[in-house]
């Protein structure tokens, strides 16, 4: 059985978004993965082939815009 499950890394301590369904003393083996921004997750969709923090800050100012091609 696989499980995905959110958690936030406080303090040197995994804090579970859900409670696992699994017995108490189950032994498991974990894989972490750092959950990707948005940015992250749709870069390239658009062909775009810019640094991803250039498109973060395009995409979230309010006045800039990307300049029309002629």
């Amino acid at each position: 059985m696989t499980i995905t499950i959110e958690a936030t890394y406080e303090g040197g301590v995994l804090k579970l978004a859900e409670p696992l369904p699994i017995k108490e003393h189950d032994k498991v083996r974990l894989t972490v993965e750092p959950q990707r921004t948005w940015v992250e997750e749709t870069y390239g969709i658009l062909g775009w082939k810019g640094d991803p923090d250039e498109l973060r800050r395009l995409a979230l100012s309010p006045t800039l815009e990307l300049e029309e091609e002629p």
